[in-house]
């Protein structure tokens, strides 16, 4: 995983602050894999938010904080349901690939 312990608590603090305590979140995409370099922070982010006003206002404000927090870089944010009726394709290749924060 090419993502610094400082930088793991920083994305899981900010998830846990904005989306909620029981949110969980993902680290997938070419950060994962060590023989690469650069790439943006793709995260898969599971919290139980219905609303669809408020999840692309959390949505918007988790990327904000990301920002200020890591400082400019890209960052791709896909929003799950915790409890989805039907998985999308790309959040289920997140869970299979990717890292649990």
């Amino acid at each position: 995983m090419r993502l610094t312990l400082q930088e793991r608590q920083i994305i899981k603090s900010s998830v846990k602050e904005i989306m909620g305590s029981q949110a969980d979140v993902w680290l997938f995409g070419s950060r994962v894999d060590e023989t690469k370099r650069g790439g943006d922070i793709d995260l898969l982010v599971e919290a139980d938010l219905q609303n669809p006003l408020v999840r692309v206002r959390k949505k918007s404000q988790l990327w904000a904080k990301l920002q200020q927090q890591l400082g400019e870089q890209r960052i791709d944010i896909i929003l799950a349901s915790i409890k989805p009726i039907e998985q999308r394709r790309i959040e289920q290749v997140a869970k299979e690939s990717g890292v649990r924060l």
